[in-house]
Protein backbone atom coordinates (compact mmCIF):
# COMPACT_ATOMS: atom_id res chain seq x y z
CA UNK A 1 0.00 0.00 0.00
CA UNK A 2 1.14 3.65 -0.83
CA UNK A 3 1.80 5.61 2.01
CA UNK A 4 -0.09 8.68 2.65
CA UNK A 5 2.05 11.58 2.85
CA UNK A 6 1.14 15.05 3.10
CA UNK A 7 2.00 18.32 4.63
CA UNK A 8 1.22 21.54 6.67
CA UNK A 9 2.29 25.05 7.11
CA UNK A 10 0.26 26.99 9.89
CA UNK A 11 1.24 30.49 9.40
CA UNK A 12 0.18 33.70 11.20
CA UNK A 13 -1.51 34.59 8.40
CA UNK A 14 -2.75 31.54 5.86
CA UNK A 15 -2.62 28.10 6.61
CA UNK A 16 -0.94 26.14 3.79
CA UNK A 17 -1.27 22.41 2.85
CA UNK A 18 -0.67 19.65 0.62
CA UNK A 19 -3.83 17.35 -1.02
CA UNK A 20 -1.97 15.03 -3.09
CA UNK A 21 -1.26 15.25 -6.48
CA UNK A 22 2.16 14.05 -8.30
CA UNK A 23 5.98 14.50 -6.81
CA UNK A 24 6.00 17.00 -9.82
CA UNK A 25 2.34 18.91 -9.58
CA UNK A 26 2.33 18.96 -6.16
CA UNK A 27 -1.53 20.21 -5.02
CA UNK A 28 -1.88 22.67 -2.59
CA UNK A 29 -4.59 25.47 -1.11
CA UNK A 30 -4.59 27.45 1.44
CA UNK A 31 -7.31 29.68 4.06
CA UNK A 32 -6.98 32.88 6.50
CA UNK A 33 -5.44 31.43 9.91
CA UNK A 34 -8.53 32.81 11.37
CA UNK A 35 -10.52 30.51 14.12
CA UNK A 36 -13.79 31.54 14.84
CA UNK A 37 -15.30 30.49 18.20
CA UNK A 38 -18.34 29.22 19.13
CA UNK A 39 -20.13 27.40 22.10
CA UNK A 40 -22.61 25.22 19.16
CA UNK A 41 -21.52 23.33 16.26
CA UNK A 42 -22.31 26.93 13.90
CA UNK A 43 -22.17 24.25 10.54
CA UNK A 44 -26.22 22.65 12.50
CA UNK A 45 -27.20 26.45 12.59
CA UNK A 46 -26.69 27.30 9.37
CA UNK A 47 -28.95 27.01 6.23
CA UNK A 48 -28.51 25.58 2.24
CA UNK A 49 -26.10 28.44 1.54
CA UNK A 50 -23.75 27.43 4.19
CA UNK A 51 -20.35 29.07 4.09
CA UNK A 52 -17.28 26.47 2.86
CA UNK A 53 -15.72 26.36 6.57
CA UNK A 54 -15.34 23.41 9.31
CA UNK A 55 -16.54 23.62 12.96
CA UNK A 56 -13.27 21.96 14.88
CA UNK A 57 -13.96 20.86 18.18
CA UNK A 58 -11.42 21.16 21.08
CA UNK A 59 -12.39 21.03 24.95
CA UNK A 60 -15.86 21.55 24.76
CA UNK A 61 -15.82 24.23 22.22
CA UNK A 62 -15.75 24.78 18.60
CA UNK A 63 -13.09 26.89 16.19
CA UNK A 64 -14.69 27.48 13.02
CA UNK A 65 -12.44 27.60 9.95
CA UNK A 66 -11.61 27.87 6.04
CA UNK A 67 -11.51 29.71 3.55
CA UNK A 68 -15.42 31.69 3.74
CA UNK A 69 -14.24 31.76 7.28
CA UNK A 70 -14.31 35.57 7.22
CA UNK A 71 -17.76 35.46 6.90
CA UNK A 72 -18.26 33.48 10.62
CA UNK A 73 -15.97 36.68 12.22
CA UNK A 74 -17.08 39.98 14.15
CA UNK A 75 -15.65 43.02 13.31
CA UNK A 76 -12.78 42.14 16.02
CA UNK A 77 -10.08 39.76 14.22
CA UNK A 78 -8.67 37.69 17.28
CA UNK A 79 -5.48 36.54 15.59
CA UNK A 80 -2.84 34.66 17.84
CA UNK A 81 0.56 36.51 16.43
CA UNK A 82 2.93 35.56 19.56
CA UNK A 83 5.68 33.10 19.93
CA UNK A 84 3.60 30.06 21.33
CA UNK A 85 1.49 30.37 18.90
CA UNK A 86 1.60 26.33 18.23
CA UNK A 87 -0.04 26.04 22.32
CA UNK A 88 -2.96 27.67 21.60
CA UNK A 89 -5.85 25.96 20.57
CA UNK A 90 -6.84 28.17 17.34
CA UNK A 91 -3.12 26.53 16.13
CA UNK A 92 -4.42 23.22 16.55
CA UNK A 93 -7.76 23.77 14.66
CA UNK A 94 -6.10 25.09 11.94
CA UNK A 95 -4.34 22.15 11.52
CA UNK A 96 -7.02 20.11 11.95
CA UNK A 97 -9.17 22.25 9.31
CA UNK A 98 -6.47 21.29 7.13
CA UNK A 99 -6.48 18.05 7.54
CA UNK A 100 -10.30 17.72 6.98
CA UNK A 101 -9.56 19.54 3.93
CA UNK A 102 -7.49 16.96 2.68
CA UNK A 103 -10.09 14.35 2.53
CA UNK A 104 -8.53 11.08 4.22
CA UNK A 105 -9.02 9.27 7.17
CA UNK A 106 -5.43 8.33 7.54
CA UNK A 107 -1.60 10.35 7.47
CA UNK A 108 0.97 8.17 7.70
CA UNK A 109 3.78 11.33 7.58
CA UNK A 110 2.65 14.66 8.20
CA UNK A 111 5.35 17.21 7.77
CA UNK A 112 4.54 20.45 9.22
CA UNK A 113 6.72 23.46 9.72
CA UNK A 114 8.08 25.98 12.62
CA UNK A 115 9.97 29.29 12.31
CA UNK A 116 14.02 28.89 12.06
CA UNK A 117 14.35 30.98 16.18
CA UNK A 118 11.78 28.78 17.58
CA UNK A 119 12.61 25.61 15.89
CA UNK A 120 15.00 23.72 17.79
CA UNK A 121 12.94 24.60 21.06
CA UNK A 122 9.91 23.46 19.60
CA UNK A 123 9.95 20.77 17.44
CA UNK A 124 9.76 17.81 19.75
CA UNK A 125 6.31 19.56 21.26
CA UNK A 126 4.79 19.82 17.51
CA UNK A 127 5.59 16.75 16.40
CA UNK A 128 3.86 15.38 19.48
CA UNK A 129 0.86 17.56 19.17
CA UNK A 130 0.81 16.58 15.35
CA UNK A 131 0.67 12.58 16.01
CA UNK A 132 -2.29 10.13 16.77
CA UNK A 133 -5.95 10.63 16.01
CA UNK A 134 -7.32 14.17 15.46
CA UNK A 135 -11.10 15.08 15.70
CA UNK A 136 -12.01 17.22 12.64
CA UNK A 137 -15.71 17.70 12.94
CA UNK A 138 -18.58 16.93 11.53
CA UNK A 139 -17.94 13.06 12.57
CA UNK A 140 -14.53 12.14 11.54
CA UNK A 141 -11.30 11.78 12.65
CA UNK A 142 -7.62 11.77 11.16
CA UNK A 143 -5.20 9.83 12.82
CA UNK A 144 -1.31 11.00 11.96
CA UNK A 145 1.20 7.66 12.63
CA UNK A 146 4.22 9.88 12.16
CA UNK A 147 4.51 13.29 12.28
CA UNK A 148 8.27 15.58 11.01
CA UNK A 149 8.80 19.53 11.54
CA UNK A 150 11.43 21.06 9.80
CA UNK A 151 12.42 24.78 9.69
CA UNK A 152 10.08 26.91 7.55
CA UNK A 153 12.42 28.09 5.38
CA UNK A 154 13.99 24.57 4.79
CA UNK A 155 11.04 23.51 2.71
CA UNK A 156 11.64 26.18 0.31
CA UNK A 157 14.95 25.47 -0.33
CA UNK A 158 14.15 21.80 -1.37
CA UNK A 159 11.35 23.24 -3.25
CA UNK A 160 13.07 25.54 -5.57
CA UNK A 161 16.07 22.78 -5.65
CA UNK A 162 13.58 20.09 -7.03
CA UNK A 163 11.62 22.77 -9.12
CA UNK A 164 14.97 23.70 -11.27
CA UNK A 165 16.46 20.04 -11.07
CA UNK A 166 19.84 21.43 -8.72
CA UNK A 167 19.44 19.10 -5.84
CA UNK A 168 23.06 17.56 -7.31
CA UNK A 169 24.88 20.73 -8.45
CA UNK A 170 23.75 22.80 -5.21
CA UNK A 171 25.79 19.99 -3.02
CA UNK A 172 28.38 22.16 -2.15
CA UNK A 173 27.05 25.82 -2.81
CA UNK A 174 26.07 27.99 -0.09
CA UNK A 175 22.20 29.11 -0.30
CA UNK A 176 20.18 31.83 1.53
CA UNK A 177 16.55 31.17 1.43
CA UNK A 178 14.87 34.85 2.66
CA UNK A 179 11.10 33.90 3.56
CA UNK A 180 9.07 37.32 4.87
CA UNK A 181 5.86 35.91 6.77
CA UNK A 182 2.93 37.09 8.42
CA UNK A 183 4.72 38.13 11.94
CA UNK A 184 8.37 36.32 11.07
CA UNK A 185 10.86 37.47 8.80
CA UNK A 186 13.00 34.19 8.62
CA UNK A 187 15.97 33.15 6.61
CA UNK A 188 17.96 30.19 6.13
CA UNK A 189 21.61 29.48 5.11
CA UNK A 190 22.66 25.86 3.84
CA UNK A 191 25.30 24.09 1.86
CA UNK A 192 23.38 22.12 0.09
CA UNK A 193 20.57 20.57 2.33
CA UNK A 194 22.45 21.20 5.24
CA UNK A 195 21.59 23.83 7.32
CA UNK A 196 23.79 26.60 9.00
CA UNK A 197 21.99 27.11 12.37
CA UNK A 198 24.33 29.86 13.30
CA UNK A 199 23.46 31.82 10.55
CA UNK A 200 19.85 31.19 10.08
CA UNK A 201 17.39 32.94 12.22
CA UNK A 202 14.20 35.05 12.29
CA UNK A 203 13.16 38.18 13.69
CA UNK A 204 9.64 39.47 14.62
CA UNK A 205 9.54 41.91 11.64
CA UNK A 206 6.81 40.82 9.19
CA UNK A 207 3.91 41.87 6.97
CA UNK A 208 2.03 42.57 9.91
CA UNK A 209 3.92 45.52 11.00
CA UNK A 210 3.09 46.93 7.95
CA UNK A 211 -0.79 46.35 7.66
CA UNK A 212 -0.84 47.17 11.42
CA UNK A 213 1.49 50.24 10.69
CA UNK A 214 -0.87 50.98 7.50
CA UNK A 215 -3.93 50.15 9.63
CA UNK A 216 -3.18 53.06 12.10
CA UNK A 217 -2.71 55.78 9.67
CA UNK A 218 -5.97 55.03 8.08
CA UNK A 219 -6.87 55.38 11.86
CA UNK A 220 -5.94 58.47 12.35
CA UNK A 221 -6.76 60.13 9.00
CA UNK A 222 -10.88 58.94 9.66
CA UNK A 223 -10.51 59.50 13.43
CA UNK A 224 -11.74 56.46 14.51
CA UNK A 225 -10.23 52.70 14.71
CA UNK A 226 -9.14 50.91 11.42
CA UNK A 227 -8.78 47.12 12.06
CA UNK A 228 -9.48 46.14 8.39
CA UNK A 229 -6.02 44.41 8.03
CA UNK A 230 -7.39 41.55 5.33
CA UNK A 231 -8.56 45.00 3.21
CA UNK A 232 -5.23 46.90 3.70
CA UNK A 233 -3.40 43.33 2.84
CA UNK A 234 -5.75 42.71 -0.86
CA UNK A 235 -5.17 45.90 -1.65
CA UNK A 236 -0.86 45.99 -1.63
CA UNK A 237 -1.01 42.55 -3.52
CA UNK A 238 -3.67 43.65 -6.48
CA UNK A 239 -2.26 46.69 -6.53
CA UNK A 240 -6.11 47.91 -6.36
CA UNK A 241 -7.42 51.20 -3.75
CA UNK A 242 -8.25 50.74 -0.57
CA UNK A 243 -11.60 51.86 -0.37
CA UNK A 244 -12.30 53.73 3.61
CA UNK A 245 -16.02 55.23 4.06
CA UNK A 246 -16.58 54.76 -0.30
CA UNK A 247 -13.09 57.30 -0.17
CA UNK A 248 -10.00 56.15 -1.86
CA UNK A 249 -7.20 55.83 0.78
CA UNK A 250 -4.11 56.52 -1.02
CA UNK A 251 -1.76 53.54 -0.05
CA UNK A 252 1.34 55.34 -1.83
CA UNK A 253 1.59 57.69 0.94
CA UNK A 254 2.91 55.05 3.07
CA UNK A 255 5.22 53.80 0.58
CA UNK A 256 8.57 55.38 2.50
CA UNK A 257 7.50 53.82 5.94
CA UNK A 258 7.11 50.31 4.11
CA UNK A 259 10.22 50.01 2.60
CA UNK A 260 11.77 51.54 6.15
CA UNK A 261 10.22 47.70 7.93
CA UNK A 262 11.41 45.97 4.99
CA UNK A 263 14.83 47.18 5.39
CA UNK A 264 14.87 46.89 9.12
CA UNK A 265 13.99 43.56 8.94
CA UNK A 266 16.55 43.11 6.03
CA UNK A 267 19.62 44.82 8.12
CA UNK A 268 18.79 42.10 10.93
CA UNK A 269 19.51 38.70 8.81
CA UNK A 270 22.61 40.77 6.96
CA UNK A 271 23.93 41.67 10.82
CA UNK A 272 23.17 37.72 11.25
CA UNK A 273 24.76 36.34 8.39
CA UNK A 274 27.86 38.16 8.02
CA UNK A 275 29.42 38.49 4.63
CA UNK A 276 27.59 37.28 1.74
CA UNK A 277 30.49 36.63 -1.06
CA UNK A 278 29.95 33.15 -0.18
CA UNK A 279 26.65 33.27 -0.99
CA UNK A 280 26.02 31.21 -4.47
CA UNK A 281 21.94 31.37 -4.43
CA UNK A 282 19.49 33.55 -2.64
CA UNK A 283 16.31 32.60 -3.06
CA UNK A 284 13.14 34.91 -1.83
CA UNK A 285 9.84 32.61 -0.90
CA UNK A 286 6.56 33.60 1.35
CA UNK A 287 4.19 35.55 0.57
CA UNK A 288 5.38 38.54 1.48
CA UNK A 289 7.98 38.54 -0.63
CA UNK A 290 6.17 41.54 -3.26
CA UNK A 291 6.81 43.63 0.06
CA UNK A 292 10.48 43.05 0.79
CA UNK A 293 12.01 42.36 -2.70
CA UNK A 294 13.34 46.05 -3.26
CA UNK A 295 14.78 46.03 0.28
CA UNK A 296 16.28 42.44 -0.54
CA UNK A 297 17.61 43.46 -4.12
CA UNK A 298 19.30 46.77 -2.21
CA UNK A 299 20.87 44.42 0.26
CA UNK A 300 22.31 41.86 -2.77
CA UNK A 301 23.20 44.08 -4.99
CA UNK A 302 25.68 41.78 -6.86
CA UNK A 303 23.59 38.88 -6.48
CA UNK A 304 20.85 37.80 -8.70
CA UNK A 305 17.35 37.35 -6.67
CA UNK A 306 16.19 33.84 -7.11
CA UNK A 307 12.24 33.26 -6.84
CA UNK A 308 9.96 30.26 -7.61
CA UNK A 309 6.33 29.80 -8.67
CA UNK A 310 3.14 30.45 -5.97
CA UNK A 311 6.21 31.36 -3.78
CA UNK A 312 3.67 31.73 -0.92
CA UNK A 313 3.39 27.35 -1.37
CA UNK A 314 7.19 26.91 -1.60
CA UNK A 315 7.52 25.79 2.06
CA UNK A 316 4.48 23.39 1.90
CA UNK A 317 6.05 22.12 -1.28
CA UNK A 318 9.10 21.61 0.31
CA UNK A 319 8.04 19.72 3.09
CA UNK A 320 5.99 17.04 0.64
CA UNK A 321 8.81 16.25 -1.30
CA UNK A 322 11.04 15.77 2.28
CA UNK A 323 8.30 13.76 3.21
CA UNK A 324 8.13 11.52 0.16
CA UNK A 325 11.85 11.04 0.46
CA UNK A 326 11.64 10.07 3.72
CA UNK A 327 9.52 7.12 3.14
CA UNK A 328 10.79 6.40 0.14
CA UNK A 329 14.06 6.03 2.05
CA UNK A 330 12.77 4.14 4.59
CA UNK A 331 11.19 1.58 2.36
CA UNK A 332 14.27 1.37 0.97
CA UNK A 333 16.06 0.42 4.21
CA UNK A 334 12.85 -2.23 4.52
CA UNK A 335 11.66 -0.14 7.74
CA UNK A 336 7.98 -0.06 6.16
CA UNK A 337 6.54 3.29 6.13
CA UNK A 338 7.27 4.91 8.50
CA UNK A 339 7.47 3.96 12.50
CA UNK A 340 4.35 4.80 14.40
CA UNK A 341 5.23 7.61 17.12
CA UNK A 342 3.61 8.02 20.80
CA UNK A 343 0.92 11.03 20.21
CA UNK A 344 -1.92 13.07 21.98
CA UNK A 345 -5.03 11.03 23.24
Amino acid sequence: MTAVVRAIDVGFGYTKFTTGGAPADIRCSSFPSLACLSTRDPSASLGAERRRTFAIPIKGVFYEVGPDVMLAGDGFRATQIHHRYIETPEYLALARGAMRSMKVEHIDLLVVGLPVATFAADKAALEKLMTGPHDVGGGKTVRVRKALAMAQPHGALIDYADQHDRVLAMQEEHSLVIDPGSRTFDWLLARGMRLSHKRSHSVDRGVADILNLIADDVSTEIGAPYTSLDSIDHALRTGKALAVYQKAYALARMKPMVESIARQAVAAMMRRIGPAYDVRNVILVGGGAFLFRKAVKQAFASHEILEVKEPMFANVRGYQIAGDNYVAAAEARGAGAVAEQGGQA
